[in-house]
């Protein structure tokens, strides 16, 4: 959680004011009930604007006048105990973000033999209040939902509860990943894959759904960064593919040499836009200096998108949103499409030309020559990886036919085997339904053919980020 600045939290916990002056002990009961959850949902790069106990109608406007000052990306609302909606509902409608509420008994159960030999009635009743989460939380989800406003919930424990800590969490990271897509710079490079129809995409619709920008990019500026490349330049970046890739014996050094200046001149291009991912698709026909900026750019791809950078090729916006949000995630994102179906070990295949996510690779990846690009102009180096073994999600952002984008899901296995040795990123992958059913229902949603692949299950993290951005998500497996 760095590129964006802070992700903003403001949380709040709710009472009723005629309570404290009846029962002395609750409030400061409740002051560190609320202390409690500041602290458990800490972490780098996250500021937690704690507006304490709203109690009274005058405080709930003061606190969304605050929220919406501190411009806070996300409220978290702790139902500390029994409290009035008319405390909670200015909140929420000055801010107009997401909301989750925190329906958290301070306990598993209330010592109920403790309880009830208590003498004092009057302290059997502030015991019982402060165990009273449950109690309001109806009346807020009624008035939330006659007013139009989506909300979330979590329902569980203060303490000694990793379901429930473990669902804030994901919370907390949607919400991140929400604000890297509406902030990040998206770079188009060039144009589409003549014919290709399935990955056109209307970029205003992406403005609409992620926010953020898009910048369109001509191949002649990535050519003029390339003239400027200076040859301590070029020698930083050989040495440095040879640390980071697995150079293969019949790689060509002038091969290797236009890589590493496409490679200098590509971060260059990348700063002055301030990207955080790119689309790129160029034929090169008939001009060669910018056939070879365009064939020589996988390893300097391959870097950014290990970087932060996820970078998609064929122009496939929609794509490199997917890979975004991976990224962003923690889980990667690689570029991939189906290759082929292994019928006897019951996996899909599935890579892509070009650069791949380095970072999620298994083992180190190799870079070996190629004297075509199959579909494309040009020769040079390129990558070779799996992906690490173990489980997996797939992510792809489609074009829904009835208007705007939704997120297609599937969980899978990267498993061992056998792979085609051809210089291109290939994996092996097993699902839960087979490799039949899996094909076809992911087929029946109408995704481009492209995908971002990542490390970990993770469809509980995009379904939230999915609720938060409005978007439709749907798991396949």
């Amino acid at each position: 959680m760095t590129e964006n600045g802070n992700l903003r939290i403001g949380l709040f916990g709710i009472g009723l004011d005629t309570y404290w002056a009846q029962f002395k002990g609750l409030k400061p009961r409740l002051e560190g009930y609320l202390n409690e959850v500041e602290k458990k949902i800490e972490r780098e790069n996250v500021a937690i604007i704690n507006a304490g106990l709203v109690d009274t109608a005058d405080k709930s406007f003061e606190t969304g006048k605050l929220f919406k000052t501190e411009d806070v990306d996300i409220i978290f609302l702790y139902v500390t105990t029994y409290a009035l909606s008319s405390t909670v509902l200015p909140i929420v409608q000055k801010c107009n973000v997401p909301v989750i509420v925190l329906n958290l008994s301070p306990e598993a159960a209330i010592d109920y033999k403790t309880f009830n030999t208590l003498a004092d009635r009057t302290k059997m009743t502030e015991e019982w209040l402060a165990y009273c989460s449950a109690c309001p939380v109806p009346e807020i989800a009624n008035v939330f939902s006659r007013v139009g406003i989506d909300f979330y919930q979590i329902t569980g424990m203060l303490h000694n509860d990793p379901e429930c800590w473990s669902e804030v969490d994901e919370w907390i990271e949607a919400a991140w990943v929400k604000k890297v897509m509406s902030t990040n710079r998206l770079g188009c490079m060039g144009h589409y894959y003549s014919g290709m129809l399935d990955i056109y995409s209307d970029l205003t619709q992406h403005y609409a759904t992620f926010g953020g920008h898009i910048e369109l990019i001509e191949v002649e500026e990535l050519v003029e960064f390339r003239k400027k490349v200076t040859e301590v330049e070029i020698q930083d970046r050989l040495e440095l593919f040879s640390t980071v890739f697995d150079i293969q014996p019949d790689c060509e050094e002038e091969e290797l040499r236009k890589a590493a200046i496409t490679s200098v001149a590509m971060d260059a291009l990348i700063a002055k836009y301030k990207l955080g991912s790119m689309a790129y698709y160029y034929k090169g026909t008939g001009n060669m200096e910018n056939e070879e900026a365009i064939a020589s750019i996988i390893l300097g791809n391959s870097l950014l998108t290990a970087n932060g950078i996820p970078i998609a090729g064929e122009y496939e916006v929609k794509n490199a949103q997917a890979m975004k949000i991976m990224d962003s995630f923690g889980a990667g994102g690689s570029f991939t499409e189906y290759y082929a179906m292994d019928f006897e070990q019951d996996v899909v295949l599935m890579g892509h030309d070009g650069p791949g996510h380095i970072a999620i690779a298994e083992g180190k990846t190799k870079v070996r020559p190629l004297k075509v690009y199959h579909g494309k102009v040009g020769k040079g180096v390129s990558v070779e990886m799996s992906v690490k073994n173990g489980p997996v999600t797939l992510l792809s952002v489609v074009e829904n036919p009835k208007g705007g984008l939704l997120l297609l899901v599937a969980q899978g296995e990267s498993v061992s085997g056998s792979i085609l040795e051809i210089g291109n990123t290939n994996s092996r992958y097993k699902f839960s339904i087979g490799a039949r059913k899996f094909v076809n229902d992911w087929n029946s949603h109408g995704p481009a053919h492209h995908c971002a692949i990542g490390i970990g299950h993770i469809f509980p993290k995009i379904e939230k980020l999915g609720k938060l951005m409005g978007m439709q998500v749907i798991n396949v497996c």
